[in-house]
Order: C-alpha cells, then sequence, then structure tokens
C-alpha cells in the first residue's frame, strides 16, 4: 500500500507548524507545502521563520512564536488567521532537547540531580506549555469555524524515561498526556486531537556531534514525518480522532486499519 498524497490533496487546507523552521517541523512544515497546503512555520527566530517560509513557497508565512509566551502566542495565532483567514490544522511540535542541558547526553548521561533547575523549566515549558498555550489560543477558534484538527508530536514511552533523560523524557510524557487529555475534551466535537512520533531517534540537531557511526546509521530521517503529516491533514483521515502514530510503522498501522493513503 502506498502512503504517497497527491501533490494538490491538500489545495486549500491552511496550517500552524510550530518549530517549523527546523529538524521535524521543517520536514512536515516542507511536506505539508509540498501536498498543496498553505502552511505557516513559527520560530523564536523571525528571520529563521521567514527563511524557511520563503524555500516552501506556495503562500507560506513565517511568523515570529516564543510558545512559552502568552503574549507572543496570542499574536502569533492572529497573525495566522489575518494572513490565512483560518486554521484548519494545528501541528504542535516546538521543542527543545537535551543538548540544552548536557551536550553529550547520549554517551555521558547525568542524573536527574545535576540537571539544573532552569534547564528543567525551559524544556518542560517550551515543549508541555508551549503545546497548552498554543492548543488553547487556536482550538475555540477551530470550534467556532466548524471544525479542525489538532496534531501533537510526541516520542517513544522508552525515551521518556531513559537513563540521563531528565528534563527531555519528561516533558514528552506530560505533552503526551496533555495530547490525550485534549482528545478527551474534543471527542464529539468537530475538533480532531491526535498524537504523531518519529518512531525513534531522528537524524536532526537535537543529536549530539559526538555520537558513533553505529547510532548515526540507525537515526531515522526526518523525512519519515511526512507520509503521516500528510495524510492526518487530508479527507483520508476524516473521523481519525485519539490515535497514536509511528511514522515509522505508518503503512502497517494504515494496513491495519482498512484505511486508504
Amino acid at each position: 500500500m502506498t502512503t504517497t498524497i497527491s501533490d494538490s490533496a491538500l489545495k486549500g487546507v491552511r496550517v500552524l507548524v510550530t518549530g517549523g523552521s527546523s529538524g521535524l517541523g521543517r520536514a512536515m512544515a516542507q511536506a505539508l507545502a509540498e501536498a498543496g497546503a498553505r502552511v505557516a512555520v513559527s520560530s523564536r527566530d523571525e528571520r529563521r521563520a521567514h527563511a524557511a517560509a520563503a524555500e516552501f513557497g506556495f503562500g507560506a508565512l513565517g511568523v515570529a512564536l516564543d510558545v512559552r509566551d502568552v503574549g507572543s502566542v496570542s499574536a502569533a495565532v492572529d497573525a495566522v488567521y489575518e494572513t490565512f483567514g483560518g486554521l484548519d490544522v494545528l501541528v504542535n511540535n516546538a521543542g527543545i532537547g537535551m543538548r540544552t542541558v548536557n551536550p553529550r547526553f547520549m554517551t555521558d548521561p547525568r542524573p536527574f540531580w545535576e540537571v539544573s533547575d532552569v534547564g528543567f523549566r525551559d524544556v518542560l515549558t517550551t515543549k508541555a506549555t508551549g503545546t497548552f498555550l498554543v492548543s488553547r489560543a487556536v482550538v475555540p477558534r477551530m470550534l467556532d469555524d466548524g471544525g479542525g484538527r489538532v496534531i501533537t508530536i510526541s516520542m517513544n514511552e522508552t525515551t521518556m524515561t531513559r537513563r540521563g533523560f531528565v528534563p527531555y523524557g519528561p516533558s514528552g510524557a506530560a505533552v503526551e498526556a496533555l495530547a490525550r487529555v485534549m482528545a478527551a475534551d474534543l471527542a464529539g466535537s468537530p475538533v480532531a486531537a491526535n498524537i504523531l512520533l518519529p518512531g525513534g531517534p531522528t537524524a536532526t540537531g537535537m543529536v549530539p556531534d559526538d555520537v558513533g557511526e553505529e547510532v548515526r546509521a540507525r537515526l531515522l530521517d526526518p523525512s519519515v514525518m511526512g507520509p503521516p503529516i500528510v495524510w492526518l491533514a487530508s479527507p483520508y483521515a476524516a473521523g481519525v480522532h485519539d490515535e497514536r502514530i509511528v511514522a515509522r510503522d505508518f503503512a502497517d498501522w494504515l494496513s491495519a486499519r482498512g484505511r486508504s493513503a
């Protein structure tokens, strides 16, 4: 079964990808744009957001957004709605990784008691609080407009509890619990909420430079997120709600449910 969707399948679909200027966010934003969607990509660095949007073309929009800040979230969401006239899909992707608290976390894991309070708060606030703040700003508008989709990017459960992975692991556990609660709150509404994760470590800037070639050989390409994110934003995913989809296993997931790509 193919998981390829035509380059016009998302024509007219309006999407916001938080943290869309690099890594998984960039890969998803690019795939969505190539499928015909109008994509808004956000970054704390406004120049990076605009540069990424310029590369995507097709009316893509770069937005300065610090997901930790209520005022920044409000201004960015207002800007997207003003430009696009609405939003059909929100991709909660913004986050920072273990490198910010331990640059050698893969080869030299440190116990939780050596993590600074500042580092802990920054990682957890960016991922968990950021997902909450952006979703809180967007979902009521989607409900008022009669529908929408929220896709929250998560991680493997083993990563959430892995040795030396405070605060990255707990931030993933928090955001996944939040995503499930949002799905429960939205049950029976015209807004669908789902979880998407790569299914393993990816070749992004979150991986330390000093990891061995054996580890690098096992890294997933960020493009693995393309087919499932495009599908989740497409008409094929109508009625899909409160699902946890692993990008690496996406084709098998579709087959098991008799879904079409």
